[in-house]
């Protein structure tokens, strides 16, 4: 069988050259500024074109700001702790020089090695080497949160980029409304402000619009910002299962148990309640010892 190549033993991978520790409080000092970034300009909008909305009758701007200001600060926070889908595998039983098969969609993934976290990588799962962790289906490491975004959080990143676009659109839209508003008083403080948050969120929309209809698309073809070194699909996706379920499996579909000991236990027991011909007919299947294979 063809897959028999991927079953041989592999030649021991050199071990590469230690990375240069990186300084922990500059990217955690960048996130925390642009958390004060958002409530910098959130209180010039809300202290001068927004009061004067409210002081004369318009309560329906501030209403829907508000909220979404809420969601945003929220969004932004929660996804600066939240877990990308750490993987903690590591056993004295497994080495570099053992053979992992997975299948998915009837094709064959071999599993590779971390030398780092000491274990059999899932498809899709690469080590940041800013967090020095090991992220299941990584997409990217995002800077402004400081985090990775991965299986477990990439939901609330997807929610931050949109609350992040109705946010900025609602607050241009609430300036420009002002200055319309006011073109009959002289040019004031209010005025100013107003200018400089709206040029502000006109800055911040266009950007984020982009970043939205990208990972839309990414979301619908289930792909990743980060495809690592699968050169041999050569453009095939064996994880896209069209687009209407591709949305389901990331933003609706059950998280699942946390870390990768779980993983391993949950696909070990399927190999074992299942033999290899009968869970080949089912698309997936169990490679005989010596290169064990995980079910998908």
């Amino acid at each position: 069988m063809t897959l028999l190549k991927d079953a041989t033993p592999l030649v021991k991978e050199p071990h590469p050259l230690p990375l240069v520790p990186r300084p922990w409080f500059l990217p955690s000092l960048f996130a925390a500024f642009n958390v004060v970034l958002l409530v910098f300009f959130s209180g010039l909008f809300f202290a001068f074109p927004c009061r004067w909305l409210a002081q004369n009758g318009e309560w329906a701007f501030p209403v829907i700001t508000g909220c979404l200001f809420v969601l945003t600060f929220f969004s932004l926070v929660s996804l600066n702790f939240s877990d990308p889908g750490i993987l903690h595998q590591g056993s004295a039983e497994q080495g570099p020089l053992t053979v992992h098969v997975v299948w998915v969609n009837h094709g064959a993934f071999r599993l590779q090695w971390c030398p780092k976290c000491c274990f059999h990588r899932p498809p899709r799962t690469y080590h940041c080497p800013w967090c020095n962790i090991c992220v299941e289906d990584f997409d990217h490491h995002c800077k402004w949160v400081n985090n990775c975004i991965g299986h477990r959080n990439f939901r609330f990143f997807m929610l931050l980029v949109l609350s992040l676009c109705l946010y900025s659109g609602a607050m241009l839209v609430t300036c420009l409304i002002f200055l319309v508003r006011t073109t009959h008083l002289p040019f004031s403080t209010d005025k100013a402000i107003a200018i400089v948050v709206a040029v502000s969120a006109a800055g911040f929309l266009v950007p984020l619009s982009l970043l939205l209809l990208i990972q839309a698309v990414s979301v619908s073809s289930a792909d990743r910002t980060y495809k690592g070194k699968c050169r041999h699909l050569q453009g095939y996706n064996p994880f896209d299962q069209g687009c209407a379920s591709n949305w389901y499996l990331t933003i609706c579909a059950p998280l699942g148990p946390k870390g990768a000991a779980s993983w391993m236990r949950l696909a070990s027991a399927s190999c074992r309640a299942k033999p290899w011909a009968a869970s080949q007919a089912e698309g997936g299947g169990c490679w005989p010892s010596p290169c064990p294979l995980y079910c998908w």
